[in-house]
């Protein structure tokens, strides 16, 4: 029986976005002609030259051989169709097949029917001429089919590759890794690293995850087949095999890796957050057999520079596929991630040549360069880009600035002005010496003038102390406005930079209602930590001015220690924490809303959340059950909270001595437990906590910004006595 020709001998397929990358590669490989058309590239050639696709292309999936093509009308169509070929020229009668089916037609409305009819004239054609049956086997079979039904036309082909080749070897089923090698390959393409790689150039991924673009990097490098590791190929049992053309392509691929493993020389890098990533790069590099080219370590994003300990290589390529949030809430965490990266690669990175892979494009505008190229692509099911950068002066994109001119308006003469023009002259070059960008200005200093102002770089936040009702409302309406014509002068901002709100006497958890909805936030810098701040939405603004030296004191004590933040807000004693070298950290909150905000800060400062954890959950059960333990513990609970997502109501008073032994059981011998708390009247009891080593250390935690006011805070050092 004869079998039509049809067009082409073999067939490619690839993800989408990728034929014009196949096709080059399939001619670097010695095919004749080839052809573009969807996921895939039509090429000519001898079987050598099938097997050489094989072996060595970084960027197909599968490599098929056609068979037959034929009109289809039906069910029966499709049986006679596939038993136009001569099947016992391709399997044994005791071998074993599978059957892979894509589309549907006339007749074919389900992908299992359709394969079953295929196999159903396969075995039925080898039956009738030898009595024997083939058997089926979906993991292991002699031969792979595949039928493509489109547009009333079937195509059927030998699948040469058996499993998809971008399985090389190498990576473990178990490995997270959502990027798959070949994709890995083509962005690595798109990114001209053969070229750089020639030139010497190093390579770093910043969040490589299991490590799959560092091997891939260092397989194009040192040019090494992809496909050497691989346990089999599915002809490799087809009766049409030639193993003597195979084995003389195998051995030539393995001594030029030989060969190139003990000539080669390469700087690439990749660190992550995560140590169960970072273990798994390592084992699948390990596998690769590339361990000498490749160096991986644990490292936050916030540590990112380029290769400081060669200081005289060249700049290279930096390529990472981060995350994008396949989740819309981690969205605006992941945003910060991407502005990190950015900042670091404008600081570090001049020069360099950079990549950012992601199924969220947006998200790639907050790393604020301006993309040179940008490559549509599909990882698996999700569409994605690749954007190219280069890290040059010309190309970062400017923040947009208030129009508005500092110290629009005339400066009132009157007491409050004066008092305020005295404070800012004490303070502002006080903070300016420190490095300090927020500090309180004002707090109610004079009784008539019943605000706080809090200066936020170049925002100015007024809070408004309700008046006594023996106040003359009418002449406290007038003071406040007097006040916030006074603000934009002397503290020469833009009025629109001046935000009021009216601070009453808190309970319960009426401090965490939503004020607006504005999402308006933005970074200030402390320390070494960047932290995000809203001066709108919240009475709060997500920073606490008056601890800005124990979140500094717990950065300069934090290195090597695992960290515990209760009542932990927006996290920003963490940042300050991580920062400093914590090896690892829980904050634990019973608001969402915060705890989003403190991933937001994590992201903003380049910080993972594998090491970095945040809990939701009552501070006080979670003490009651959590086991773990910790070298340096911060607690600062509010005064009182009755939220609706606790067992009753927490008093800060009543509660404290419930609350430092509980967080005392968890602390580590030789560990700190910093306690503060804002109640003024608030008494600690001695006497129940005899059991600790107490101290008193509230005068070295207030800033000169808040010397006047000493009772804003309270703070004690807590330890188990030796």
């Amino acid at each position: 029986m004869t079998t039509p020709t049809p067009e082409h001998a073999y067939f490619a397929t690839c993800p989408k976005g990728l034929e014009d990358l196949l096709q080059q590669e399939l001619g670097r490989l010695g095919c004749h002609s080839s052809k573009q058309t969807v996921a895939g590239v039509y090429f000519d050639g001898d079987l050598s030259v099938a097997y050489r696709v094989c072996l060595w292309s970084r960027l197909a999936n599968r490599v098929l051989m056609p068979l037959v093509r034929f009109e289809l009308n039906d069910a029966d169509g499709l049986y006679a169709g596939v038993q136009q070929v001569r099947w016992l020229d391709h399997l044994r009668p005791s071998g074993s097949l599978t059957v892979d089916f894509k589309g549907m037609g006339r007749g074919i409305r389900n992908t299992h029917f359709g394969a079953l009819k295929v196999k159903d004239a396969i075995v039925d054609q080898i039956r009738d001429e030898t009595g024997q049956r083939p058997s089926v086997d979906k993991n292991m079979p002699d031969l792979r089919i595949q039928v493509h039904l489109h547009k009333g036309k079937a195509q059927v082909s030998l699948d040469l590759s058996g499993d998809s080749l971008h399985r090389r070897g190498y990576r473990t089923a178990g490995a997270a890794a959502p990027l798959k090698e070949n994709l890995a390959a083509a962005l690595l393409y798109r990114c001209d690293w053969p070229q750089l790689a020639a030139e010497g150039r190093p390579f770093i991924d910043p969040m490589c995850g299991s490590g799959t673009l560092l091997v891939e990097a260092a397989q194009i490098a040192l040019d090494i087949a992809p496909g050497l590791q691989r346990r089999r190929f599915g002809f490799e049992r087809w009766l049409g095999h030639d193993n003597q053309a195979w084995q003389a392509l195998r051995a030539e691929a393995a001594a030029q890796r030989d060969q190139a493993l003990v000539a080669g020389a390469l700087e690439i890098h990749g660190y992550d957050a995560n140590p169960d990533a970072v273990n798994a790069a390592r084992g699948n590099i390990k596998r690769s057999g590339l361990e000498r080219f490749i160096r991986v370590s644990q490292r936050e994003l916030a540590e990112l520079k380029p290769l400081t300990h060669k200081a005289e290589l060249p700049t290279g390529l930096l390529l990472t596929n981060p995350p994008y949030g396949e989740r819309l809430s981690d969205v605006p965490v992941i945003t910060y991630l991407y502005q990190h990266l950015g900042e670091a690669l404008k600081c570090h990175f001049t020069g360099w040549q950079v990549g950012v892979f992601t199924g969220n494009p947006e998200l790639g505008k907050a790393v604020g360069l301006r993309a040179v190229k940008q490559y549509k692509l599909f990882n698996g099911a999700i569409p994605s880009k690749l954007l190219l950068f280069r890290v040059e002066e010309e190309r970062v994109i400017r923040s947009a600035r208030s129009d508005a001119k500092p110290g629009e308006g005339a400066a009132v003469d009157s007491m409050f002005a004066n008092r305020l023009r005295k404070n800012l002259r004490n303070l502002d070059k006080w903070a300016r010496k420190e490095g300090i960008s927020c500090y309180r200005v004002y707090d109610a200093d004079m009784p008539e003038y019943a605000v706080a102002i809090d200066r936020y770089g170049d925002w100015v936040h007024v809070q408004e102390y309700a008046a006594p009702a023996s106040v003359d409302p009418v002449k406290a309406m007038e003071r406040l406005q007097e006040v916030m014509a006074v603000v934009p002068s002397v503290l020469a901002v833009p009025a629109d930079h001046v935000v009021l709100k009216e601070r009453r006497r808190q309970s319960g958890k009426s401090q965490y209602q939503r004020q607006d909805a504005r999402e308006q936030f933005f970074d200030v810098e402390e320390g070494a930590a960047r932290l995000l701040v809203n001066l709108h939405d919240y009475l709060d603004t997500g920073l606490f001015l008056d601890h800005r030296p124990i979140r500094l004191w717990l950065g300069q004590n934090s290195g090597g220690k695992r960290f515990l933040n209760l009542f932990s807000y927006t996290a920003a004693a963490t940042v300050h924490a991580a920062l400093g070298g914590a090896r690892s950290s829980v904050s634990v909150d019973l608001s969402h809303t915060y705890l989003e905000w403190a991933r937001k800060n994590f992201a903003l400062n380049g910080l993972g959340d594998k090491l970095h954890q945040t809990v939701q959950a009552d501070v006080l059960r979670w003490l009651q059950t959590e086991s773990g333990q910790f070298d340096l513990i911060f607690m600062d609970p509010p005064s009182f909270s009755n939220s609706k997502r606790m067992q009753g109501v927490l008093d800060v008073q009543r509660d404290h001595v419930a609350l430092i032994e509980g967080a005392m059981a968890l602390l580590a011998s030789g560990g700190l437990l910093v306690f503060s708390n804002n109640l003024r009247r608030f008494k600690l009891d001695y006497d129940a906590l005899a059991a600790f080593d107490i101290t008193d250390v509230t005068p070295r935690t207030l800033d000169k910004d808040f010397a006047r006011n000493s009772r804003i805070h309270q703070c004690w050092e807590i330890r188990h006595p030796d």
